[in-house]
């Protein structure tokens, strides 16, 4: 549950971001932003992997440079289902999806399969635990 609302951050804190970066992108309120960035997560999960499979076609013809303008539909479409999450052109959902997308990704690499976080310890030099003997 803990892995859940820890993504569900990650997601929040990329909108917040891309909302004030990218000119076109405004989240009206915290809460707004919290409802986007769920329903951002479930749209992901659920609605996404659909659309990938059935534009699978064009995505291979474009190397899968298509799936840069399916995350921009998906979030505009968040925008669309939330009120105060507004997106004023499809400019700005592509570069705000491309945003949140690099995001997430830098976020995510931190974050275990469980839900945890990853920790990354550099070896010492003249440190032999993880050699073979």
């Amino acid at each position: 549950m803990f892995g859940f609302f820890l993504r569900w951050s990650v997601n929040l804190l990329a909108l917040v971001i891309a909302g004030s970066l990218i000119p076109g992108i405004r989240i009206q309120s915290i809460q707004m932003g919290i409802i986007a960035a769920g329903i951002l997560g479930i749209v992901n999960a659920v609605i996404r992997p659909v659309v990938l499979v059935l534009t699978l076609p064009i995505n291979l013809l474009t190397l899968g440079l298509f799936t840069l303008v399916i995350n921009a539909a998906m979030l505009k479409l968040v925008a669309d289902v939330v009120p105060g999450f507004v997106i004023e052109s499809f400019r700005a959902a592509f570069f705000g999806a491309l945003l949140v997308s690099f995001i997430s990704w830098v976020l995510n690499i931190f974050i275990g399969g469980d839900g945890t976080f990853v920790f990354i310890k550099r070896a010492h030099k003249g440190d032999d635990r993880g050699t073979r003997r």
